[in-house]
Protein backbone atom coordinates (compact mmCIF):
# COMPACT_ATOMS: atom_id res chain seq x y z
CA UNK A 1 0.00 0.00 0.00
CA UNK A 2 1.42 3.39 -1.03
CA UNK A 3 1.85 5.86 1.82
CA UNK A 4 -0.21 9.02 1.49
CA UNK A 5 1.87 12.07 0.60
CA UNK A 6 2.15 14.76 3.23
CA UNK A 7 0.30 17.91 2.25
CA UNK A 8 1.63 21.44 2.15
CA UNK A 9 -0.48 24.58 1.81
CA UNK A 10 1.14 27.66 0.28
CA UNK A 11 -0.59 30.90 1.28
CA UNK A 12 0.14 33.45 -1.44
CA UNK A 13 -0.41 37.21 -1.63
CA UNK A 14 0.87 39.72 -4.14
CA UNK A 15 2.33 38.41 -7.40
CA UNK A 16 5.80 38.66 -5.87
CA UNK A 17 4.72 36.60 -2.85
CA UNK A 18 2.87 34.13 -5.08
CA UNK A 19 5.86 33.50 -7.33
CA UNK A 20 8.03 33.06 -4.24
CA UNK A 21 5.67 30.35 -2.98
CA UNK A 22 5.59 28.67 -6.39
CA UNK A 23 9.40 28.55 -6.54
CA UNK A 24 9.57 26.96 -3.07
CA UNK A 25 6.95 24.35 -4.00
CA UNK A 26 9.02 23.30 -7.02
CA UNK A 27 11.82 22.35 -4.62
CA UNK A 28 9.49 20.07 -2.62
CA UNK A 29 8.10 17.68 -5.27
CA UNK A 30 7.75 14.78 -2.81
CA UNK A 31 4.89 16.55 -1.01
CA UNK A 32 1.37 17.33 -2.25
CA UNK A 33 1.14 21.06 -2.92
CA UNK A 34 -1.96 23.23 -2.60
CA UNK A 35 -2.23 27.00 -2.98
CA UNK A 36 -4.57 29.74 -1.80
CA UNK A 37 -4.67 33.53 -2.02
CA UNK A 38 -4.07 35.26 1.33
CA UNK A 39 -7.13 35.03 3.58
CA UNK A 40 -8.48 35.78 7.02
CA UNK A 41 -11.23 34.49 9.25
CA UNK A 42 -13.73 36.17 11.53
CA UNK A 43 -14.55 39.88 11.14
CA UNK A 44 -11.65 40.55 8.74
CA UNK A 45 -12.97 37.84 6.45
CA UNK A 46 -16.35 39.61 6.47
CA UNK A 47 -14.71 42.94 5.55
CA UNK A 48 -12.87 41.20 2.72
CA UNK A 49 -16.09 39.67 1.42
CA UNK A 50 -17.85 43.04 1.16
CA UNK A 51 -14.87 44.61 -0.64
CA UNK A 52 -13.69 47.06 2.01
CA UNK A 53 -10.21 45.52 1.99
CA UNK A 54 -9.81 45.34 -1.78
CA UNK A 55 -6.66 47.48 -1.53
CA UNK A 56 -4.92 44.67 0.40
CA UNK A 57 -3.54 41.33 -0.79
CA UNK A 58 -6.76 39.66 0.43
CA UNK A 59 -8.93 41.18 -2.28
CA UNK A 60 -9.24 43.29 -5.41
CA UNK A 61 -6.63 43.16 -8.12
CA UNK A 62 -4.10 41.28 -5.93
CA UNK A 63 -6.44 38.33 -5.41
CA UNK A 64 -7.43 38.28 -9.10
CA UNK A 65 -3.80 38.23 -10.21
CA UNK A 66 -2.93 35.49 -7.74
CA UNK A 67 -5.81 33.27 -8.88
CA UNK A 68 -4.96 33.93 -12.54
CA UNK A 69 -1.33 32.94 -11.89
CA UNK A 70 -2.31 29.75 -10.05
CA UNK A 71 -4.69 28.75 -12.84
CA UNK A 72 -2.18 29.60 -15.57
CA UNK A 73 0.36 27.25 -13.97
CA UNK A 74 -2.21 24.50 -13.28
CA UNK A 75 -1.56 24.55 -9.54
CA UNK A 76 -3.93 22.92 -7.04
CA UNK A 77 -6.13 25.62 -5.50
CA UNK A 78 -7.63 25.16 -2.04
CA UNK A 79 -9.20 28.53 -1.30
CA UNK A 80 -8.81 29.32 2.42
CA UNK A 81 -7.36 25.86 3.02
CA UNK A 82 -10.76 24.20 3.45
CA UNK A 83 -10.27 20.98 1.49
CA UNK A 84 -7.49 19.34 3.47
CA UNK A 85 -5.69 19.23 6.76
CA UNK A 86 -2.08 20.27 6.14
CA UNK A 87 1.12 18.90 7.63
CA UNK A 88 2.88 22.16 6.80
CA UNK A 89 1.79 25.63 5.81
CA UNK A 90 3.98 28.23 4.13
CA UNK A 91 2.71 31.76 4.49
CA UNK A 92 3.97 35.01 3.00
CA UNK A 93 2.83 37.07 6.00
CA UNK A 94 1.85 36.53 9.62
CA UNK A 95 -0.13 39.73 10.14
CA UNK A 96 -3.08 37.34 10.03
CA UNK A 97 -2.76 33.66 10.89
CA UNK A 98 -6.15 31.98 10.27
CA UNK A 99 -7.29 29.56 12.97
CA UNK A 100 -7.59 26.62 10.56
CA UNK A 101 -3.81 26.40 10.10
CA UNK A 102 -2.68 26.96 13.66
CA UNK A 103 -2.20 23.29 14.46
CA UNK A 104 -0.10 22.74 11.35
CA UNK A 105 3.60 23.43 11.26
CA UNK A 106 4.08 26.90 9.81
CA UNK A 107 6.97 28.49 7.91
CA UNK A 108 6.89 32.24 7.38
CA UNK A 109 8.84 33.54 4.37
CA UNK A 110 9.92 37.17 4.23
CA UNK A 111 8.52 38.93 1.19
CA UNK A 112 10.94 41.85 0.99
CA UNK A 113 11.04 45.21 2.75
CA UNK A 114 9.13 45.80 5.98
CA UNK A 115 7.61 49.16 6.91
CA UNK A 116 9.56 51.38 9.32
CA UNK A 117 8.63 51.74 12.98
CA UNK A 118 6.24 54.63 13.62
CA UNK A 119 4.44 56.04 16.62
CA UNK A 120 1.37 54.12 15.46
CA UNK A 121 3.18 50.78 15.16
CA UNK A 122 4.63 51.22 18.65
CA UNK A 123 1.14 51.97 19.93
CA UNK A 124 -0.24 48.87 18.21
CA UNK A 125 2.43 46.75 19.89
CA UNK A 126 2.00 48.43 23.29
CA UNK A 127 -1.79 48.07 23.35
CA UNK A 128 -1.75 44.58 21.81
CA UNK A 129 -3.94 45.75 18.93
CA UNK A 130 -4.28 43.45 15.88
CA UNK A 131 -0.98 43.17 14.00
CA UNK A 132 -2.57 44.04 10.66
CA UNK A 133 -3.34 47.52 12.02
CA UNK A 134 0.36 48.43 11.69
CA UNK A 135 1.02 46.71 8.36
CA UNK A 136 4.35 45.01 7.61
CA UNK A 137 6.08 46.74 10.52
CA UNK A 138 4.63 43.85 12.54
CA UNK A 139 6.05 41.11 10.32
CA UNK A 140 7.13 38.14 12.44
CA UNK A 141 5.45 39.42 15.60
CA UNK A 142 2.86 36.61 15.80
CA UNK A 143 5.38 33.97 16.94
CA UNK A 144 2.83 31.44 15.63
CA UNK A 145 5.29 30.02 13.11
CA UNK A 146 7.98 27.39 13.61
CA UNK A 147 10.52 28.99 11.28
CA UNK A 148 10.88 32.43 9.76
CA UNK A 149 13.04 32.43 6.61
CA UNK A 150 14.70 35.82 6.19
CA UNK A 151 16.64 37.62 3.47
CA UNK A 152 19.94 38.46 5.12
CA UNK A 153 21.94 38.61 8.34
CA UNK A 154 21.01 42.30 8.47
CA UNK A 155 17.31 41.49 8.53
CA UNK A 156 17.90 38.78 11.13
CA UNK A 157 19.52 41.39 13.38
CA UNK A 158 16.68 43.82 12.69
CA UNK A 159 14.01 41.25 13.61
CA UNK A 160 15.87 40.28 16.78
CA UNK A 161 15.85 43.94 17.87
CA UNK A 162 12.07 43.83 17.38
CA UNK A 163 11.82 40.97 19.87
CA UNK A 164 11.65 37.93 17.57
CA UNK A 165 13.18 34.66 18.82
CA UNK A 166 16.66 34.17 17.25
CA UNK A 167 16.27 30.38 17.20
CA UNK A 168 13.32 30.68 14.80
CA UNK A 169 15.11 32.90 12.29
CA UNK A 170 16.87 31.20 9.37
CA UNK A 171 18.94 33.22 6.90
CA UNK A 172 18.02 31.37 3.72
CA UNK A 173 17.77 34.27 1.31
CA UNK A 174 14.42 34.92 -0.38
CA UNK A 175 13.31 33.96 -3.90
CA UNK A 176 12.97 36.85 -6.38
CA UNK A 177 15.71 38.87 -4.64
CA UNK A 178 18.57 36.37 -4.53
CA UNK A 179 19.92 36.62 -8.10
CA UNK A 180 19.57 40.23 -9.19
CA UNK A 181 22.38 39.94 -11.76
CA UNK A 182 20.00 37.96 -13.99
CA UNK A 183 18.12 41.20 -14.73
CA UNK A 184 21.13 42.73 -16.48
CA UNK A 185 20.31 40.71 -19.59
CA UNK A 186 17.10 42.37 -20.75
CA UNK A 187 15.44 44.10 -23.70
CA UNK A 188 14.14 47.24 -21.98
CA UNK A 189 14.76 49.95 -24.64
CA UNK A 190 16.14 52.77 -22.44
CA UNK A 191 19.48 53.08 -20.63
CA UNK A 192 21.26 55.56 -18.32
CA UNK A 193 18.11 57.27 -17.03
CA UNK A 194 16.70 58.22 -13.64
CA UNK A 195 14.00 55.84 -12.48
CA UNK A 196 11.27 56.62 -9.97
CA UNK A 197 9.44 53.65 -8.42
CA UNK A 198 6.26 55.12 -6.96
CA UNK A 199 4.43 53.68 -3.98
CA UNK A 200 0.79 52.95 -3.15
CA UNK A 201 0.93 54.83 0.14
CA UNK A 202 -2.16 56.90 -0.61
CA UNK A 203 -4.09 53.84 -1.80
CA UNK A 204 -3.32 52.19 1.57
CA UNK A 205 -4.49 55.22 3.57
CA UNK A 206 -1.06 56.76 4.28
CA UNK A 207 0.15 60.28 3.55
CA UNK A 208 2.45 61.07 0.67
CA UNK A 209 3.41 64.37 -0.95
CA UNK A 210 3.71 63.15 -4.56
CA UNK A 211 4.30 66.65 -5.95
CA UNK A 212 7.38 66.92 -3.72
CA UNK A 213 8.64 63.51 -4.91
CA UNK A 214 8.24 64.50 -8.57
CA UNK A 215 10.08 67.78 -8.00
CA UNK A 216 12.90 65.91 -6.22
CA UNK A 217 13.16 63.54 -9.17
CA UNK A 218 13.33 66.44 -11.64
CA UNK A 219 16.14 68.02 -9.61
CA UNK A 220 18.14 64.77 -9.45
CA UNK A 221 17.60 64.02 -13.15
CA UNK A 222 18.77 67.54 -14.07
CA UNK A 223 17.84 67.09 -17.74
CA UNK A 224 18.40 63.33 -17.97
CA UNK A 225 15.58 61.07 -19.13
CA UNK A 226 13.15 60.56 -16.24
CA UNK A 227 11.02 57.42 -16.08
CA UNK A 228 8.27 56.67 -13.57
CA UNK A 229 7.13 53.12 -12.84
CA UNK A 230 3.76 53.08 -11.10
CA UNK A 231 3.08 50.71 -8.21
CA UNK A 232 0.67 47.87 -9.22
CA UNK A 233 -1.89 49.11 -6.69
CA UNK A 234 -2.09 52.67 -8.07
CA UNK A 235 -4.82 54.25 -10.18
CA UNK A 236 -3.02 54.43 -13.53
CA UNK A 237 -5.05 57.21 -15.16
CA UNK A 238 -5.06 59.46 -12.11
CA UNK A 239 -1.42 58.99 -11.16
CA UNK A 240 -0.17 59.34 -14.74
CA UNK A 241 -2.03 62.65 -15.12
CA UNK A 242 -0.48 63.82 -11.86
CA UNK A 243 3.05 63.04 -13.06
CA UNK A 244 2.49 64.63 -16.48
CA UNK A 245 1.24 67.80 -14.81
CA UNK A 246 4.60 68.42 -13.10
CA UNK A 247 6.97 66.45 -15.35
CA UNK A 248 5.44 66.51 -18.88
CA UNK A 249 8.51 65.00 -20.58
CA UNK A 250 8.78 62.02 -18.24
CA UNK A 251 7.83 58.52 -19.39
CA UNK A 252 5.35 56.55 -17.29
CA UNK A 253 5.20 52.76 -17.21
CA UNK A 254 2.69 50.44 -15.57
CA UNK A 255 2.13 46.69 -15.55
CA UNK A 256 5.63 45.73 -16.70
CA UNK A 257 8.45 44.21 -14.62
CA UNK A 258 10.53 46.84 -12.90
CA UNK A 259 13.70 44.76 -12.52
CA UNK A 260 14.98 45.30 -16.12
CA UNK A 261 14.30 49.02 -15.70
CA UNK A 262 16.40 49.06 -12.53
CA UNK A 263 19.16 47.13 -14.26
CA UNK A 264 19.33 49.79 -17.01
CA UNK A 265 18.97 52.94 -14.90
CA UNK A 266 21.74 55.05 -13.36
CA UNK A 267 19.72 56.19 -10.36
CA UNK A 268 16.68 54.83 -8.50
CA UNK A 269 14.38 57.09 -6.51
CA UNK A 270 11.71 55.57 -4.28
CA UNK A 271 10.30 55.78 -0.76
CA UNK A 272 10.32 52.50 1.15
CA UNK A 273 10.16 49.64 -1.29
CA UNK A 274 11.67 46.20 -1.85
CA UNK A 275 12.97 47.39 -5.24
CA UNK A 276 15.70 49.17 -3.30
CA UNK A 277 17.31 45.77 -2.82
CA UNK A 278 17.53 45.05 -6.55
CA UNK A 279 19.17 48.43 -7.11
CA UNK A 280 21.53 47.93 -4.17
CA UNK A 281 22.56 44.47 -5.34
CA UNK A 282 23.31 45.90 -8.79
CA UNK A 283 25.36 48.78 -7.39
CA UNK A 284 22.95 51.58 -8.40
CA UNK A 285 22.73 54.95 -6.69
CA UNK A 286 19.57 54.95 -4.55
CA UNK A 287 17.59 57.84 -3.10
CA UNK A 288 15.02 56.62 -0.58
CA UNK A 289 13.74 57.01 2.97
CA UNK A 290 16.45 54.61 4.17
CA UNK A 291 20.10 55.54 4.59
CA UNK A 292 22.65 53.81 2.36
CA UNK A 293 24.40 51.99 5.22
CA UNK A 294 21.14 50.37 6.31
CA UNK A 295 20.29 49.41 2.72
CA UNK A 296 23.66 47.69 2.34
CA UNK A 297 23.17 45.84 5.61
CA UNK A 298 19.65 44.63 4.77
CA UNK A 299 20.20 43.74 1.11
CA UNK A 300 19.18 40.09 0.56
CA UNK A 301 22.03 37.61 0.13
CA UNK A 302 22.87 36.94 -3.52
CA UNK A 303 23.21 33.17 -3.82
CA UNK A 304 22.54 32.68 -7.52
CA UNK A 305 18.86 31.88 -7.02
CA UNK A 306 19.12 29.05 -4.50
CA UNK A 307 16.97 30.56 -1.72
CA UNK A 308 13.95 28.42 -2.59
CA UNK A 309 16.15 25.33 -2.28
CA UNK A 310 17.47 26.54 1.09
CA UNK A 311 13.92 27.15 2.34
CA UNK A 312 12.84 23.71 1.09
CA UNK A 313 15.64 22.10 3.11
CA UNK A 314 14.38 23.86 6.24
CA UNK A 315 10.90 22.53 5.45
CA UNK A 316 12.15 18.95 5.11
CA UNK A 317 13.96 19.13 8.42
CA UNK A 318 10.84 20.51 10.06
CA UNK A 319 8.56 17.90 8.53
CA UNK A 320 10.75 14.83 8.83
CA UNK A 321 13.09 15.41 11.75
CA UNK A 322 11.40 17.73 14.25
CA UNK A 323 8.93 16.35 16.77
CA UNK A 324 5.26 16.74 16.02
CA UNK A 325 4.03 20.20 16.91
CA UNK A 326 1.50 18.61 19.19
CA UNK A 327 0.25 15.15 18.38
CA UNK A 328 -2.76 15.54 20.62
CA UNK A 329 -3.70 18.95 19.20
CA UNK A 330 -2.99 17.72 15.67
CA UNK A 331 -5.42 14.78 16.02
CA UNK A 332 -8.04 16.92 17.73
CA UNK A 333 -7.80 19.49 14.96
CA UNK A 334 -8.04 16.79 12.35
CA UNK A 335 -11.23 15.51 14.00
CA UNK A 336 -12.71 19.02 14.19
CA UNK A 337 -11.78 19.66 10.57
CA UNK A 338 -13.57 16.55 9.29
CA UNK A 339 -16.53 17.10 11.66
CA UNK A 340 -17.01 20.63 10.28
CA UNK A 341 -16.66 19.35 6.73
CA UNK A 342 -19.36 16.71 7.31
CA UNK A 343 -21.59 19.25 9.05
CA UNK A 344 -21.25 21.67 6.13
CA UNK A 345 -22.19 18.86 3.72
CA UNK A 346 -25.30 17.96 5.74
CA UNK A 347 -26.32 21.63 5.93
CA UNK A 348 -25.95 22.04 2.17
CA UNK A 349 -28.15 18.96 1.60
CA UNK A 350 -30.86 20.35 3.90
CA UNK A 351 -30.76 23.73 2.15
Amino acid sequence: MTAEKKKILYICGSLNQTTQMHKISLELPEYEAWFTPYYADGFIRFLTKIGILDFTIMGGIFKKRTLAYLKKHNLNIDYEGKKNHYDLVFTCQDLIIPHNIRNSKIILVQEGMVDPETFWSKLVRKLHLPRWAASTTMTGQSDLYDIFCVASEGFKELFITKGLKPEKLKVTGIPNFDNCAEHLNNDFPHKNFVLVATSDMRETLKYENRKKLIQKALDIANGKLLIFKLHPNENVKKRTAEIKKYAPDALVYYGVPIEPMIANCDVLITRYSSVIFVASALGKKVYSDIDEETIQKLTPIQNGGTSAKNIAEEARKLLELAPEKSKKDFNENKFIFYFRKKLAKVKSQIE
